[in-house]
């Protein structure tokens, strides 16, 4: 076995990227602190052809030193778009008839694995404050709450953990 060079990858560049069609996902980040964690759910969602991310309330927004050190440049593949609101957002994306999806944990919320994709539909995935989590109001605004089960001693992932862990698991079901 022989690792691959760059060169060996057959990676998209920026222009076929944008040009490339993207599976029906959204990414919502509401009120994040890390610039690190920001750049993480760019390079991730740039894998993952997402069509969009929204950066919301305190999210910092590119050109950043520390958000580039960590997207490798997919801060200029991924589409972005900064809006200061969360919750109008939700509306706006509703309007839309894209379905929200809130990664928390909640009272009856649906387990990772168990949540089963509508044919044809759009989605949107909202990630929290790495404190705090995603704001009550869009929990409740949301059609439904996805939780990552854990089995060990923490309480919860870091984001851009669980943004990797959960656009897999929907661009599987999205994709295939």
């Amino acid at each position: 076995m022989r690792k691959l060079k760059n060169s060996e990858l057959e990676r998209l560049d920026v222009e076929a990227f944008k040009k490339t069609a993207k599976i029906p996902l959204i990414v919502v980040l509401d009120n994040i602190r890390s610039l690190n964690n920001i750049g993480s759910v760019f390079r991730t969602s740039d894998a993952f052809l997402i069509e969009k991310i929204y950066l919301c309330g305190i999210t910092a927004k590119p050109p950043h030193k520390d958000i580039h050190k960590t997207a490798l440049g997919a801060t200029e593949s991924v589409e972005w778009e900064y809006v200061e609101d969360t919750l109008e957002l939700i509306e706006r994306l509703k309007d839309s008839k894209i379905k929200i999806l809130a990664i928390e944990q909640a009272e009856n919320s649906t387990m990772l694995q168990d949540f089963n994709i509508e044919p044809k539909q759009k989605y949107a995935v909202i990630f929290g404050n790495e404190v705090k989590g995603v704001q009550q109001k869009a929990v409740s605004a949301s059609d439904y709450c996805i939780e990552i089960p854990q089995f060990g001693t923490k309480h919860s992932l870091n984001i851009s953990v669980s943004v990797g862990v959960v656009l897999w698991d929907l661009f599987k079901k999205l994709r295939f």
